[in-house]
């Protein structure tokens, strides 16, 4: 009879076990999505495929982030104007959105350590750089040390504040094609901006245009989070110090994209961003 009714106690606090621990599991909070913020117009950083599924370089980061604080990954799709907005109004958690780290954003987030750099570099015309013996490899001095050097650039944009804060006259166009367009024509010398835009024009018209690599500005693409958000800040941190691990983030994204960035640069891969210099 003891034995019997020790095997039921037995029974009862299995039983009991088994139900509370069920009872934990079915009640335990679901772990919130990280809502990452990006413009998904930006091949081949941040896009999306026919069916509307973000890819990139960016999404990858941010895929590869989510795994490092554990937490599942929500892409919203964002104007990159409205990012900023978007992060303090709450409706993103983080901005992985290859936006520079400036001063003047500065004063609305908080940013991570920069994990790429994109640098401003130019097109030039291939009758003035023949002329005047510049060649890819030259340093960018061998445009501004020539006061006749003429410059074309976009209002509001780099391509005109920068050689116009050197103090040069800038051919003003209303977009990016009539820039390049200068440039090959000849009407102006040169337009540096991003790389992608001025790969693109060099590839368009090679017999017409050569791309000076060096950069004018390499400017910082950090993750961006609200202020006070310091758990999120240190981990966002924390990841960077780590992509450049072996095997890390670094080594995947090469693995993944080294062909595509090199197919759209015409000379590097994905280092060229990864590197400040």
């Amino acid at each position: 009879m003891r034995r019997i009714l020790t095997a039921i106690a037995v029974l009862i606090v299995a039983v009991s076990a088994a139900w509370a621990g069920g009872a934990r599991e079915e009640t335990r909070p679901e772990v919130a999505p990280l809502r990452v913020g990006m413009d998904l117009r930006y091949p081949p950083f941040e896009t999306q495929d026919s069916a509307g599924v973000p890819f990139g370089i960016s999404v990858d980061i941010a895929e590869a982030f989510g795994e490092h604080v554990g937490r599942p990954v929500e892409i919203i799709d964002t104007n990159f104007a409205s990012l900023i907005p978007a992060l303090n109004a709450g409706e993103i958690d983080v901005i992985i959105a290859s936006m520079s780290r400036t001063p003047e954003r500065e004063q609305a987030i908080d940013f991570s350590e920069p994990y790429l750099y994109f640098k401003i570099i130019s097109l030039l015309n291939r009758d003035f750089a023949d002329t005047h013996g510049i060649t890819i490899d030259s340093p960018k001095e061998a445009l501004t040390d020539l006061p006749e050097t003429r410059f074309t650039g976009i209002t509001g944009q780099v391509s005109a504040s920068i050689p116009e804060s050197l103090g040069f006259e800038v051919e003003i166009a209303t977009n990016l094609e009539a820039a390049v367009l200068n440039v090959v024509q000849g009407s102006s010398d040169v337009l540096m901006m991003s790389a992608f835009p001025v790969t693109r024009g060099h590839l368009a018209n090679p017999e017409d245009t050569i791309v000076l690599w060096d950069p004018f500005v390499s400017s910082p693409i950090a993750m961006g989070v609200r202020k006070g958000e310091a758990e999120l800040l240190a981990q966002a941190n924390s990841f960077v110090a780590a992509m450049s691990q072996p095997g890390g983030v670094y080594d995947q994204l090469r693995t993944e994209w080294d062909d595509e960035v090199e197919s759209r640069l015409g000379r590097f891969g994905l280092e060229f961003f990864i590197s400040e210099n």
